[in-house]
Order: structure tokens, then C-alpha cells, then sequence
């Protein structure tokens, strides 16, 4: 049985650039290639109490353990190679849902510059 920073590092070493850049496609002649940010995140924990194990055992009174992961992919575009040229084209809904927020917040930090130079 494989124990459990082997099974990390086995995920980790699959969520390289082949999670970001997806196998080609060829679509009509057009070779796409596939592109997304991707992360991942894990974490892990143990626990023990000052008196010991009271039961006996792992899982006694005063005992913990507990681990948990995971990760997002948010796709934001393709390469198109066409007729020698390639070319990117970005997800339109994955722009917008990142340009909105960045926009309010920009909107937000300059609005209160202004307020503050004009005193």
C-alpha cells in the first residue's frame, strides 16, 4: 500500500504543463491546443494529547489526524494554429469573470486615491 506523500507526489507530478496545456486537437485542419489555470492545494495534520493515548490506540481520546486537497482548473483559452500561423483565442466567459472584479476593485482603489489627493 502506497502511503500517503507518495500518492501527493504522484498527483503532483501528473498536475505539470500537461494540466495546463491540453493535448492537441486537429479540427478541420486546424490544430487547437487547449490552455487553462490550473492549481492545486493540500494539507495535512495530526494531533496527540499531553497525557498519551488513553485507549491504547490510534484514534483514542486526545488523538487526530485528518488530511484533505484539491484543486481548480478555469479553462481561459486556445492556441489555433492555422495556415502556418498560430494565434491565441481566450475564453470570452473566463475573461469576464476575472475583468469584472478586477475592474470594481481598480474602480474602488482609484476612486479613494482621488478622495484622498483632494483634501
Amino acid at each position: 500500500m502506497t502511503s500517503l506523500p507518495e500518492k501527493l507526489a504522484e498527483i503532483s507530478r501528473s498536475a505539470g504543463v500537461r494540466s495546463a496545456y491540453g493535448d492537441p486537437v486537429l479540427v478541420d485542419g486546424i490544430t487547437i491546443v487547449p490552455v487553462a489555470l490550473v492549481y492545486y492545494g493540500f494539507g495535512g495534520g495530526e494531533g496527540e494529547s499531553a497525557e498519551g493515548a488513553g485507549s491504547g490506540g490510534f484514534g483514542g481520546p486526545g488523538h487526530g489526524a485528518g488530511g484533505g486537497g484539491g484543486g481548480v482548473s478555469i479553462p481561459v483559452g486556445a492556441y489555433v494554429k492555422a495556415e502556418g500561423t498560430v494565434r491565441f483565442e481566450p475564453n470570452v466567459i473566463s475573461l469576464l469573470a476575472v475583468g469584472i472584479p478586477f475592474v470594481w476593485v481598480v474602480g474602488k482603489t482609484l476612486s479613494h486615491v482621488i478622495r484622498a489627493l483632494k483634501k
